[in-house]
């Protein structure tokens, strides 16, 4: 039997797995997972613990070709570990099989962006660009169960062994691939880096010590996690998650990312900062929806380093909070007019008052990011009206890192997948990249 290894224990590594599963690959190997959370719960990916949205869509999600039949067979996967079971047969069409599955009586949360085609032409008519997709919800709530049905599945076979608490220090590309970790060094004929971004430094190391396996990635997205009412976004409800792109009055591109809901806003740690997120249980609701608006931010040579880039300014927004477990908390009103919020209005928030302070963001952002937020926020009213209520919420900052993107195939025996690989962003799209490398189909880049 081969040895694989994979580091990392999130979706791309889940997909992986999945993919030996099915195709029976997984006979061939002895597997040896190594990730740093200290149990299945603490695992690489925050998408996976945060929040559970699964879409079907190729306007969205990464920057490689994945089949609508396997981005489905990846929805119905943490479907059924979810505990959920269909209720009409696959004959019935892939969309109304997948909306059909229930737990407990209760169907799965399920949207449709821009269906309604006059909705869409609104949007299209004030600038934005409506990105179609279909959201199936699990719920924070239940993607806890859904992750420990995983893990005690992978569990089950005895060729596959994990090691929680290891931190990967370095890797040595071979074969054999060598990997010095906490608990010493591994080595193995094939190897799976699957860290997600909140892997970067170990990233950032390898793209140094091989440059020949990296295309350049010049951009990040940075911006805020905004707060406002339910009642702002209930128009929209059927969508589940309203998907825009704008292009805003400095060139740059703001878009709408992860929607909540009646959802919480929460911290995303790394190592040595601290950003914002969101999520939304399936049965707790709260009374406000959350989104990050993030603007696209694109660099030129010789500058060669954005990752880093997002970093600062994430510290930087650490720093002006007192602490770095801690994010700045604005009215939207008192950012658009340049002033320190020293109290809140109507919009509650629902990030633990432990975890911000009230203060000015203005402080953290470049003049061309902060007018392309306020230029997005007032177009959107346009179309949501509400959203620039002088008390909605702003959290800064959120950002969305793009490592360089890596290139398989070079190295043998070697897959790098899932968002630490550049060519995915989203759960759906780093679970499947790691189906299908798994299985040995071709990926695309876009």
């Amino acid at each position: 039997m081969k040895r694989l290894g994979i580091i990392g224990f999130g979706a791309s590594a889940i997909g992986f797995i999945h993919g030996l599963i099915e195709s029976g690959k997984i006979n061939n190997y002895r597997i040896t997972i190594l990730e740093r959370g200290k149990d299945y719960s603490h695992n690489t990916i925050s998408g996976v613990r945060m929040d559970g949205k699964i879409f079907i869509s190729h306007g969205m999600g990464g920057e490689i070709y994945i089949p609508l039949e396997i981005q489905a067979k990846t929805v119905e996967f943490y479907l059924k570990f979810s505990g959920y079971t269909p209720t009409v047969d696959k004959r019935e069409g892939i969309v109304n099989y997948l909306k059909s599955f229930e737990r407990d009586g209760r169907k799965i949360e399920f949207g449709e962006s821009f269906s309604n085609e006059e909705i869409y032409k609104r949007f299209y008519h004030h600038g934005f660009e409506p990105v179609k997709s279909y959201f199936f919800h699990l719920g924070t709530d239940i993607l806890k169960e859904t992750n420990k049905n995983i893990y005690e599945y992978f569990s089950s076979f005895e060729n596959i062994e994990f090691f929680f608490g290891t931190a990967v220090e370095d890797v040595e590309f071979g074969p054999p691939h060598r990997v010095h970790t906490s608990r010493g060094e591994f080595e193995f004929d094939e190897l799976v880096i699957a860290v997600g971004r909140s892997g970067h430094r170990l990233m950032e190391r390898l793209k140094e010590k091989y440059p020949q396996l990296v295309k350049p990635n010049q951009f990040v997205d940075i911006g805020v996690r905004y707060e406002l009412p339910n009642h702002v976004m209930d128009p929209f409800s059927d969508m589940y998650e309203v998907k825009v792109r704008y292009r805003t009055k400095t060139g740059y591109i703001c878009r709408i990312f992860c929607q909540n809901p009646a959802g919480k806003v929460t911290l995303e740690k790394y190592e040595d900062f601290t950003t914002v997120n969101g999520y939304s249980d399936s049965l707790h609701k709260t009374e406000n929806t959350n989104f990050a608006i993030l603007v696209t931010t694109r660099f030129t040579e010789p500058f060669k380093d954005p990752t880093g880039y997002g970093v600062n300014l994430a510290k930087l927004a650490n720093i002006l909070a007192g602490d770095k477990e801690k994010v700045i908390l604005q009215t939207y009103g008192d950012f658009k007019e340049f002033r320190r919020t020293k109290r809140l209005g109507r919009v509650h928030p629902t990030l633990d008052s432990e975890s911000y302070i009230l203060g000015d963001a203005n402080l953290v952002f470049p003049s061309k990011i902060r007018e392309s937020l306020v230029d997005f926020v007032e177009n959107l009213e346009k179309v949501i009206p509400g959203a620039s209520y002088f008390d909605n919420l702003l959290y800064a900052v959120e950002v969305k890192f793009y490592t360089n993107k890596f290139l398989n195939d070079i190295v043998e025996g070697l897959h790098v997948v899932g968002d630490c690989s550049g060519w995915t962003r989203s759960i759906q799209y780093a679970t499947s990249m790691g189906y299908m490398r798994a299985v040995g189909m071709k990926i695309q880049s876009l």
